[in-house]
């Protein structure tokens, strides 16, 4: 049997809160979303399948809450979604509508859950959890009427998470068949993680993904992957070779999201789209960055990108060095000297110049002042290589596992939380109540988050870019390619960088027995998870090792995600999530001017080594500084290069731009574009809802005068 992880026990903890009066002071909506994010933690390590989750239920929750609302557009009900028609003729308006809604919206979100996650590995411990929600407020989740024109809350609900599931049968995920691509074949041999470089026995393409091999492949939210001989459902029994359904436990990764792009997006727009042929289908490709940042290695005239793949590559293992507990530098990680990021490269040859080559920052500026108190930030010094070790893990997949779409959840409720957050919709009109705020919040931040997983893996699978640890084994065993002159000369090899990347030479340590690894390259990097034995008591340390052997900063059973490189999934979802943050509250800025997480001295958080030394505060003065940490901790941890993180940031921002605009035209009377216009449809420049607001080419009315987008000169917007 295998060890499940921690997260894994967390279920009494959850049960026992129930009963704290702590649940009550919260929404129904938070309720919900904290247990998803519970149940995230506990199934497997698949980002873009949360990301669906997330807005899934976000909607099953606002369609119920919009229900009982006389201005809110619902999403479903009473619409033809994708060729299937929710018919809603509307409810008899309840003596308690907030009684009503809470029911209502629980009974869609239980339903819906439940269909989810029922065959998750803690598929039953989910179930528990959501049944018990349901008792703590005296709903029976056995009743599953559908009948809402008797009134009932109850029945509303089971209607909404019955028709949306039916909706969504056919949206291209494939959630029957465990989301799997049955068409894909991957297009290099796999990686052998135990073995030096990329393989011998078969030829690898070294601008293509390649598949990790392990003896035992375990995902980060610690189940084994799994070789799906089958139509498959998700692991429900792990054993030690052969689970009950027949599949066989593999050592292999298999491309995650393959076909992912087929989904049916938020805001995503079809005119946007491109078609392309792959693994005998058609696919799709919402945004193609690709023109500008792909980069390739190749030693033909008219491949122009190989020396910036070999760039890229090497920053990503000159880094690697920062990691070193023994390194005495200090950096001021409060946002006095982190974050503010000015401007992205717009390609190749900017890129070159926003990532610094030896320090590991990037050219941020820091902020003089908190703008909400107009002091400044209180200095916080650390050591360089615990701050960064901090973050790597802190970003990878959240503190407790609940992947990276499930991380920005996290913050949507931490921001929630603070007391300074006035909760007006983009930060103008009325101030919504919890519940309205909660609902709303969520439909926003999971549209951006789901259509960022689309837009994504469109890129994914379009390009199937490498992996730092794939690239630079492979430039490693063909040798250098700095200096014909010098030994091991190949026009593919590694650049050489004194002090970084270097030659094995006689008398070296790793010349090994014999001189076998003479002229071999070298670098100067963290030494890998295969040497440390105990996580908790142990650090690997940096020093010279062979590139041939170099490893990212990533647990031995896991070592990089299954799927291709390029773009940064991490970049793409922190920066969907900062755009709609920032539009949401009407504020760039984190309430107070500041957001934090302490990640605390020695308590095993880093998981791959001892560490960090001392509590390292990780610190943003806005959404966006979030996004940036998120983006760049990705290289650090030697998981992406340079050129996957940047495209991934402005097609993230790009996304949750879009989510918002398009979220906004549901939460007002006729924002469903029907023509007819009523004082709620007036946006920013009203004078009597929004005072000193200015003319926005939105798409909207903005001034309430019957005409969109009048003014001059014309916009042109509107979706």
């Amino acid at each position: 049997m295998y060890p499940l992880p921690a997260t894994r026990f967390k279920l009494l903890i959850f049960l026992a809160l129930l009963s704290q009066p702590l649940v009550a002071q919260r929404s129904i909506a938070r309720e919900w979303s904290e247990s998803l994010l519970q149940t995230m933690q506990e199934d497997l390590a698949r980002p873009h399948v949360q990301a669906r989750n997330m807005f899934h239920l976000s909607i099953v929750l606002y369609d119920a809450w919009a229900a009982y609302d006389e201005e809110a557009v619902p999403y479903m009900l009473g619409k033809t979604t994708d060729g299937c028609y929710c018919a809603f003729k509307g409810i008899p308006k309840p003596a308690d509508v907030t009684a009503a809604r809470q029911e209502a919206m629980s009974f869609a979100a239980y339903r819906l859950l439940s269909a989810r996650y029922n065959l998750s590995p803690q598929g039953t411990g989910a179930i528990y959890r959501f049944r018990e929600i349901m008792k703590a407020h005296g709903y029976d989740f056995r009743d599953q009427s559908t009948d809402y024109s008797t009134g009932s809350p109850a029945a509303l609900g089971n209607y909404i998470a019955q028709c949306f599931q039916q909706s969504v049968k056919q949206d291209g995920a494939n959630e029957a068949g465990n989301y799997a691509d049955p068409l894909y074949k991957p297009l290099n041999p796999p990686l052998d993680v135990h073995a030096p470089g990329v393989g011998n026995s078969q030829p690898v393409d070294p601008n293509h993904w390649q598949a990790l091999k392990f003896k035992n492949a375990i995902d980060q939210d610690g189940y084994p992957m799994l070789e799906c001989r089958c139509t498959g459902f998700p692991l429900a029994a792990l054993i030690d070779s052969v689970d009950k359904r027949g599949r066989h436990i593999t050592g292999t990764q298999t491309f995650q999201g393959s076909d992912w792009a087929r989904v049916r997006p938020f805001a995503l727009k079809k005119e946007n789209r491109q078609n392309y042929s792959e693994n005998g289908r058609e696919t799709w490709l919402y945004q193609d960055p690709g023109k500008v940042f792909f980069t390739k290695l190749d030693s033909s005239k008219n491949i122009t990108t190989t020396a910036d793949y070999q760039w890229g590559y090497a920053l990503v293992a000159s880094w690697s060095a920062l990691l070193n507990p023994a390194d005495t530098t200090r950096w001021d990680v409060s946002p006095a000297h982190m974050g503010n990021i000015r401007q992205y490269p717009q390609n190749l040859a900017e890129l070159r110049k926003f990532y610094h080559p030896v320090s590991g920052r990037d050219p941020g500026m820091g902020h003089p002042l908190n703008p909400q108190t107009a002091q400044a930030y209180t200095a916080r010094v650390v050591p360089r290589a615990d701050y960064i070790r901090a973050a790597i893990r802190y970003w990878s997949e959240g503190p407790n596992s609940e992947t990276p779409t499930g991380h920005w959840l996290t913050l949507l409720n931490y921001i929630s939380e603070q007391p300074s957050l006035v909760k007006k919709f983009n930060g103008k009109g009325r101030e919504m109540n919890q519940l309205e705020w909660d609902v709303k919040a969520l439909f926003v931040l999971g549209g951006a988050l789901h259509d960022a997983a689309i837009a994504t893996w469109g890129v994914k699978s379009r390009y199937n870019g490498t992996r730092p640890i794939s690239a630079l084994r492979y430039m490693a065993v063909r040798g250098q390619s700095s200096n014909p002159k010098l030994p091991a000369y190949h026009p593919l090899g590694l650049p050489l960088i004194p002090g970084h990347i270097e030659l094995v030479k006689k008398g070296d340590t790793l010349a090994g027995p014999k001189n076998i690894n003479l002229n071999k390259v070298k670098v100067y990097a963290w030494k890998g998870p295969f040497t440390v034995n105990n996580a908790a008591t142990q650090t690997a340390g940096v020093g010279w090792i062979l590139a041939e052997n170099w490893f990212p900063y990533q647990p031995q059973t896991y070592i990089t995600p299954p799927h291709s490189g390029f773009i940064s999934e991490h970049a793409a979802f922190a920066h969907a999530a900062a755009e709609a943050f920032t539009l949401l509250t009407g504020d760039a800025w984190f309430p107070g001017g500041l957001g934090e997480y302490v990640v605390p001295a020695n308590n095993q958080f880093l998981l791959v080594e001892q560490g960090p030394s001392v509590d390292v505060p990780l610190q943003w003065a806005t959404y966006r500084d979030a996004a940036d940490q998120a983006s760049l901790s990705r290289i650090w941890g030697g998981v992406n290069a340079p050129f996957d993180d940047i495209p991934g940031r402005m097609l993230g921002a790009e996304v949750g731009t879009a989510a918002f605009h398009l979220a906004k035209t549901y939460f007002y009377k006729d924002r469903d574009r029907d023509g007819v216009l009523s004082f709620e449809d007036c946006d920013d420049n009203n004078p009597a809802i929004y005072p000193g607001a200015p003319e926005k080419c939105d798409g909207f009315d903005n001034d309430c005068n019957g005409k969109i987008d009048d003014v001059t000169p014309p916009c042109g917007g509107g979706k």
